[in-house]
């Protein structure tokens, strides 16, 4: 250990603190891109493996499943077992994980890979960021938490942009491939840079069962949405698996209520603004999604475009995305989160709609770079309305319990989106496209009506 080991982790004072931001932030960047970089290989990964629409669609729910259900038991164990450790421990397995799933030779091996990722990354994810709060402190860590935030565009771009030249040069597995290098290095310098830190004060015990009871009840969801786009929405099987799912979050809702050592705090979603922001996070993801998910077999399998020019169609996307977010930014404090809320939601309907009623590569380009302007308002005005009125001791749980909605929005929209294109995606007709374009847009316009309800006009 170097001399760092013996510099004061909780004040600003700790040497090279900025640089071990930029390291856990290239960290945390590496997780966020591992979704849109995956999407643009989706069809090559298909075809090499010999891969059906259901299993390609478990390469990215699986991750994002992984991620959302272990992501508050990360966080916890980054409490009691230190956040240092658990970087190092997330950035091992996660470099681990992403050459299982680059040496991938078929769907379980692959599959095995991407979940490996995903609890990789809910161990690394809460505890790089518990990192960015120790070693900054006042107005530095608000700069510091600023660039982190700003990651979440940033990744949606660099992923487009870097599965296309991916894919169309060395080939899909270096999508994953190229984790490998980064997480190694990462770990060898951040075991360097980091201070040793003491045992956490903190007790109590990490709630696995709990953890284990929401990843099944998501899963089981899931599973019954993506095999409804082969089997049917009304088979006893579809219904079954969905009953099981209700059942089992029922059963997880008691437990936490219970338990001494909750994993989350139930309580927490029974206020209007926390419901509010988990609603908008959960659908925000959910969109970006199926524009991914879709657009990717269509301008590939459909249009024939090879994975580098639709990742730079993409890239429309992914600016407008920030774009989005920025203007909302601008804007939250003068027309207030309810205007802006449904305005994001609307026209993110409305790019949806687009490529639903309009063929061709224009009008998908046009309409999905208009639905990710509505996300990314979705994106500011989901944080700033479920963070902003809790007492600062909630926030930390508050800001977990947004997280985990995100992935499970991730992995709820590429399940839907899946079952309602499944003929376009098994390459049988176009008819499917339109449908799952039309599945969004109706999706923004229910939760649209939803935030209504749950946001009182006061609220503005």
């Amino acid at each position: 250990m170097t001399h760092l080991a013996s510099a004061p982790a909780g004040t600003g004072a700790l040497p090279h603190r900025w640089r071990i931001l930029w390291m856990v932030g290239i960290a945390q960047l590496m997780l966020i891109l591992d979704v849109t970089v995956v999407a643009i290989a989706l069809p090559h990964v298909g075809t090499d493996l010999g891969l059906a629409r259901e299993t390609l669609t478990w390469v990215v729910s699986g991750y994002t499943l992984a991620f959302g259900g272990l992501l508050l038991l990360g966080g916890r164990a980054a409490d009691l077992f230190g956040a240092r450790r658990l970087v190092l421990i997330g950035l091992g397995l996660f470099a681990a994980a992403s050459l299982t799933a680059g040496l991938a030779v078929s769907g379980p091996m692959l599959l095995a890979g991407r979940i490996g990722q995903g609890v990789a990354a809910a161990i690394l994810s809460p505890a790089a960021l518990s990192l960015v709060v120790t070693i900054f402190d006042g107005e530095e860590r608000n700069k510091a938490l600023g660039i982190w935030s700003a990651l979440g565009g940033t990744g949606a771009a660099l992923g487009v942009l870097l599965g296309g030249l991916l894919t169309a040069g060395p080939g899909w597995p270096w999508v994953f491939f190229i984790n490998v290098p980064v997480g190694v290095i990462l770990l060898v310098l951040l075991r360097q840079q980091l201070p040793a830190q003491p045992r956490p004060a903190t007790r109590g015990k990490l709630d696995v069962i709990g953890a284990a009871l929401v990843t099944a009840a998501t899963g089981a969801l899931i599973f019954a949405l993506i095999r409804a786009g082969d089997h049917g929405w009304l088979t006893p099987t579809t219904i079954g698996l969905i009953g099981a799912s209700a059942v089992l979050y029922v059963i997880f809702t008691v437990r936490q209520l219970r338990t001494p050592s909750p994993l989350m705090d139930i309580r927490l979603l029974t206020r209007r603004p926390v419901a509010t922001g988990t609603l908008l996070i959960m659908v925000a993801t959910a969109l970006m999604i199926m524009v991914f998910f879709l657009g990717t077999f269509y301008l590939q399998d459909y249009r024939g475009f090879n994975p580098l020019i639709t990742g730079l169609l993409f890239l429309p996307v992914a600016l407008a995305t920030m774009a989005g977010a920025q203007l909302a930014g601008r804007l939250l404090g003068r027309a207030g989160p309810r205007a802006l809320g449904l305005t994001g939601l609307l026209v993110a309907a409305a790019g949806m709609a687009l490529p639903a009623f309009v063929p061709g590569t224009v009008a998908l380009v046009i309409g999905v770079a208009v639905a990710a302007a509505g996300t990314g308002t979705l994106f500011v005005v989901a944080s700033a309305t479920a963070l902003g009125q809790v007492e600062p001791e909630q926030a930390g749980l508050a800001s977990g319990i947004v997280s985990t909605f995100h992935e499970f929005g991730a992995s709820l929209g590429a399940a839907v989106v899946s079952s309602m294109a499944a003929v376009s995606i098994a390459g049988t007709s176009v008819d499917g496209f339109g449908r799952g374009f039309l599945t969004g847009a109706v999706v923004a316009v229910v939760a649209a009506g939803a935030f209504l309800l749950l946001t009182p006009k006061k609220a503005a």
